[in-house]
């Protein structure tokens, strides 16, 4: 029989033992979870780099979706079809997976758009813990195409921006029309006795950016990406004796002011949606909403297109382009949401426009140039329009930017596509689209 001594001695022996293999066996289940830690941060790495490589693909390939399929009866090499952009878009993606070190990923494109904004790469990979344990070590991201007028994070610099012509008052610079409407407007009220000064006219968001820094309280500096003065129409005018002759005077002139705590701040509302900032579209456009409607617009639309731009000085071919991405011109579409006829108007603002039959072609197309020339005054910029057609104008209102929504994004950037290129009018990079990081 072992003595008490020798006794204690085994159980100490066997305790030493199991606190050893405790050891061990933590030693070697935090060291499984240290590699899987690092292998999730390789995938999500392998993940990340795929999806903004392919957005960049598929942003350089974009304006080629939108490009004539036939020249003259012949094939446009210049034309891509949809599949082939997606088909571009996903071996982008697998092969900087693969390069990354993921070679099991799968791609898809959310979104029915014409030409698809968004990527998604999901990267599938298993983390052995030990003998018989594993855990997931995949990852997904998301990258996205902004259309212009969208703020990015920070106000990048050239988002949302008007890029075209500007003309100079003052020192100060502004769109062509808005100079010429100003001219207008000081020569009146010079008539009056009153000297208009421009304090401030068109602003970059760089230059806005640093008035923030200097004066971060946004209901008196917008922060960069949201002040209307990237547009080129607003002017903050004065001298504070020049207030009542402007509330008084301006508007017949199409200034309106933009805040009613602001009165220096006058904005410009006419234009938006014509060759005069971009927006002419296919072929010929005089500026006066006319000009040559694109091919895929059916014959029998043609002539009520062009009365209603003519009517609402709106661009025909933006109306043209809205039309066929809202309902591809069938005039008895319905969507789910409960959006009726060629333009798919709701049926509150079918009647706050006076449509009493949305199924009529001829008279919702007037209604839709109706109230986009009224979006195009309220906003200044057509992607802020569109966005308001789609979304309704209070998101739009609250960011003044297209708001993230996917099916907005994809809206507004179908149409910019449809008109050849116009996004690039407002200077927002290749296509007028931004490739960001958004999962």
């Amino acid at each position: 029989m072992p003595t008490p001594h020798h006794a204690e001695a085994g159980q100490a022996l066997l305790l030493i033992l199991g606190a050893l293999t405790a050891v061990l066996i933590g030693a070697t289940v935090l060291g499984g979870v240290a590699q899987a830690i690092g292998r999730r941060g390789d995938s999500q790495r392998a993940a990340d780099l795929a999806a903004l490589a392919a957005a960049r693909a598929l942003r350089t390939a974009y304006p080629r979706v939108f490009e004539p399929a036939e020249i003259g009866g012949r094939p446009n090499a210049a034309h891509l079809e949809r599949d082939a952009y997606v088909a571009l878009g996903r071996r982008v993606a697998i092969e900087t997976a693969r390069r990354n070190g993921a070679d099991d990923a799968d791609v898809d494109f959310p979104g029915a758009a014409l030409a698809p904004l968004r990527v998604r790469v999901r990267v599938r990979a298993r983390i052995r813990l030990g003998p018989g344990a594993s855990v997931d070590g995949g990852a997904e991201a998301e990258a996205a195409l902004a259309p212009p007028g969208t703020v990015p994070s920070g106000g990048v610099a050239g988002a949302g921006e008007y890029s075209g012509p500007l003309a100079y008052r003052q020192g100060k610079p502004m769109r062509p029309d808005v100079a010429e409407a100003f001219d207008r407007m000081e020569s009146a009220a010079a008539a009056d006795g009153v000297q208009l000064i421009i304090n401030s006219a068109f602003r970059t968001n760089a230059e806005q950016a640093a008035l923030f820094a200097a004066h971060p309280d946004p209901k008196w500096v917008a922060p960069p990406g949201q002040s209307l003065h990237r547009l080129g129409t607003e002017l903050d005018l004065g001298p504070s004796g020049a207030y009542g002759w402007l509330a008084a005077h301006a508007p017949r002139f199409h200034f309106v002011q933009r805040y009613s705590w602001e009165p220096w701040h006058w904005g410009f509302n006419l234009n938006a949606g014509t060759a005069s900032v971009g927006f002419g579209g296919a072929g010929r456009d005089d500026g006066e909403a006319t000009g040559t409607l694109q091919a895929f617009v059916p014959a029998r639309f043609a002539a009520s297109i062009s009365r209603a731009a003519q009517r609402w000085s709106v661009a025909g071919t933006l109306l043209a382009a809205q039309l066929y991405q809202e309902s591809h011109f069938n005039p008895f579409a319905r969507s789910p949401a409960g959006a009726q006829g060629i333009a798919q108007f709701m049926p509150g603002t079918a009647r706050a426009y006076g449509l009493d039959d949305p199924f009529d072609a001829g008279r919702a197309i007037d209604a839709q140039a109706h109230l986009m020339r009224d979006l195009l005054r309220q906003f200044g910029s057509v992607p802020l329009a569109l966005a308001a057609y789609n979304a309704g104008p209070a998101p739009v209102s609250r960011c003044v930017c297209v708001p993230p929504i996917p099916e907005t994004q994809a809206y507004v950037a179908d149409i910019l596509g449809l008109l050849h290129g116009a996004g690039d009018a407002l200077g927002a990079g290749a296509s007028g689209l931004e490739v960001r990081l958004v999962r």
